[in-house]
């Protein structure tokens, strides 16, 4: 039985599409940088832990496979987390207005015997938001819970001027590259 290894009701939408069964694994796994790793390493790492975390808690579950995910947005090498607050996300959007970052989401599938990982790197650039537009967007609630402090699937939508790479990425869970590696662990055909 496949496992997703998240909290986020976006992944547990997106990994439905795929039209699979699964089972939701709440687990609670620290998401700190450390100093000397960089934040693809960081974001890697994060999702490694997450499918470690989650076949530790269904080992004895004959057959268990394991997904975990993590996604991050990414600029000038920094990693731009879920913000604490409305001012920690509005400082976010300031830095990313007029500007292209990345958004990286790496996944690890594990089962008891075997591991395997993939990832999805997306460019995302944005049109310079101007103060009523990061005000208006913040009354929206959307960019609570969020790594860069937006949800590109709602209003804030509006304001990208390019994407290059997975939409599904930037959601937190990019289809393509998840129906590969189930398909490598048998549970897609």
């Amino acid at each position: 039985m496949l496992h997703l290894a998240s909290r986020s009701p976006r992944r547990a939408e997106l990994l439905a599409r795929l039209g699979l069964a699964f089972g939701i694994l709440d687990l609670d796994v620290p998401e700190q940088q450390g100093s000397s790793e960089t934040a693809h390493d960081y974001v890697r790492r994060v999702a490694r832990e997450k499918a470690g975390a989650g076949l530790l808690e269904v080992v004895a579950v004959p057959g268990a496979v394991v997904l975990g995910a993590d996604t991050e947005v990414i600029l000038d090498g920094e990693v731009f987390g879920k913000p604490t607050d409305a001012d920690a996300a509005a400082a976010m959007l300031r830095r990313l207005s007029g500007r292209t970052h990345e958004v990286l989401t790496a996944l690890s599938v594990v089962t008891a015997g075997r591991e395997a990982r993939a990832e999805a790197l997306t460019t995302v650039a944005l049109e310079r938001l101007s103060e009523d537009a990061i005000t208006r967007y913040l009354a929206s609630d959307e960019w609570r819970g969020k790594a860069g402090g937006y949800a590109i699937q709602g209003v804030f939508e509006a304001h990208i001027v390019r994407l290059e790479g997975s939409y599904s990425g930037v959601m937190g869970l990019p289809l393509r590259e998840t129906a590969a590696l189930l398909r490598k662990f048998g549970v897609l055909t």
